[in-house]
């Protein structure tokens, strides 16, 4: 089992940028999809973005230009940079992480992980 702690949230102005990271431990990491998701208040938790271990990599149309995640399997860990922020950013961030067979798969539905983090908070302010 893999487990995964996010960090790097906080409050940024609009238009700002923040990276955040998704660390993992336990498990083969190199062999492991990860996944973002967040959720605002009173709405449900949707994916953001999610790279498998082939470094295929797959968005929302939301943050499709704005965002950027990669892997660094030999630190396992994966960033995500979030540039160009909106206040509609603002929610809880999870990381989330489950091994796969095949290095080109991806993972877009959170039912589709079982190791998920605690979440980072992100704050646009307007």
């Amino acid at each position: 089992q893999v487990q995964v702690v996010e960090s790097g949230g906080g409050l940024v102005q609009v238009g700002g940028s923040l990276r955040l990271s998704c660390a993992a431990s336990g498990g083969t990491f190199s062999r492991v999809v990860v996944g973002w998701f967040r959720q605002a208040p009173g709405t449900e938790r949707d994916f953001v973005a999610a790279i498998s271990w082939g470094e295929q990599t797959y968005y929302a149309m939301s943050v499709k230009t704005r965002f950027t995640i990669w892997r660094d399997n030999a630190k396992n860990i994966v960033h995500m940079q979030l540039n160009s922020l909106k206040p509609e950013d603002t929610a809880v961030y999870y990381c989330a992480a489950e091994p796969s067979t095949f290095s080109h798969t991806l993972y877009v539905n959170e039912n589709q992980y079982t190791n998920w983090g605690q979440g980072t908070q992100v704050t646009v302010s307007s």
